[in-house]
């Protein structure tokens, strides 16, 4: 299973497989409006963690679907009195995780950033997820909501949160306008892409290794695994005929087929060894079974073997039906005939020709 399958060269022009919807630009216009009609409350809570050089505060605002939203801010000591217009740095971090500790973030702090980082909902932090959703809510957060419309998805407020740390970052007065970026690892790195994306003012973003951003090439690479295995039981679960398939709901994410535990490909893999005319390959039964369709050509060597395997069937066939005769003709003779074997052999003799106690009573 490679974690890289194109030379550098071609990594450098892909663009990923994922489908674009018409609705797209539509849906996220209609998102971002929705949160121009929040009301945020943001509120300081003055941390217990304490530097000289840096002031560090618990930020709490209103995110969409009524969740209280929790980030942690720092600045360099006294920016306020000082009345400095600081760059600032949004922090996202990794699927399941929480914000970075207080002592990581002071390396921004220090160094004159302010820096906000946020805790996604209903993963290792303080943030709240009031739920609300239709469907399964045990097998992780890539398919809560999903269920429900478009408008439930989880990590669609999870997006709408990064936009609203950021619209706060920018009102606040010691941040600079025009030197914020956003910065993230994995799932951090998907929501430094989606947070730059609706919030144009952001300058500067460095998402690593970004999660969450080609869903078909994974499957592709038959790296469905962790997380992504989430999509996996989606499909088993809940849509074993992928009729959902090519929904299209999140900014870059998009579902695709995904694969039962032995996946139509692996399926479709083993009879490709067999025949190359393969018409169908489905599953069935919660993604448990796995059907298909494939034309069969003998070969000259399988025609052979199945030409002897005939014959001797039939040489079995006429042996039996003379062992017959002569067995009647011993039990009609008055002669006292013993079988004599093995137990197992003599046992599987007896029940082959339906040898009986009072013909046969020695063995």
């Amino acid at each position: 299973m490679p974690s890289v399958d194109m030379p550098l060269k071609e990594l450098k022009k892909y663009k990923g497989i994922n489908p674009k919807p018409a609705d797209f630009d539509a849906y996220w216009a209609k998102a971002l409006a929705e949160l121009d009609d929040l009301v945020l409350e943001p509120e300081l809570v003055p941390s217990d963690f304490n530097v000289e050089h840096s002031e560090c505060f618990d930020l709490y605002y209103n995110g969409t679907g009524g969740s209280r939203i929790h980030a942690k801010f720092a600045r360099p000591a006294g920016a306020l009195l000082k009345n400095e217009k600081l760059p600032a740095v949004l922090r996202f971090h990794g699927y399941t995780g929480e914000a970075p500790s207080w002592a990581e973030l002071m390396q921004w702090s220090a160094a004159g950033f302010c820096v906000f980082a946020l805790d996604t909902r209903g993963q290792g932090g303080l943030s709240e997820d009031r739920g609300g959703v239709a469907g399964t809510t045990w097998r992780g957060q890539i398919i809560r909501g999903l269920s429900d419309g478009p408008e439930k998805l989880l990590f669609r407020h999870i997006f709408l949160d990064t936009v609203l740390l950021a619209r706060i970052a920018f009102d606040r007065p010691e941040v600079d306008e025009e030197r914020v970026g956003a910065l993230g690892g994995s799932q951090g790195g998907a929501l430094t892409i989606a947070c730059a994306a609706l919030e144009p003012r952001i300058k500067r973003a460095a998402p690593l290794f970004p999660f969450l951003c080609d869903y078909k090439r994974v499957w592709e690479m038959d790296l469905g695994q962790d997380a992504y295995s989430e999509l996996q039981y989606f499909f088993k679960k809940f849509d074993p005929r992928h009729e959902r398939e090519e929904e299209t709901t999140i900014l870059p994410l998009y579902i695709t087929k995904t694969l039962s535990a032995i996946s139509e490909i692996s399926a479709k893999s083993c009879v490709i060894k067999i025949t190359l005319n393969v018409d169908l390959i489905e599953t069935s039964y919660n993604g448990e079974v796995i059907y298909g369709m494939a034309s069969f050509e003998p070969q000259k060597h399988q025609v052979e073997l199945a030409r002897q395997a005939v014959a001797f069937q039939e040489k079995a066939r006429q042996s039996a039906a003379q062992l017959a005769v002569q067995f009647e003709e011993l039990a009609d003779s008055g002669l006292q005939t013993a079988i004599w074997g093995g137990t197992g052999k003599a046992a599987a003799f007896i029940n082959q020709h339906q040898l009986d106690m009072q013909r046969f009573p020695t063995v």
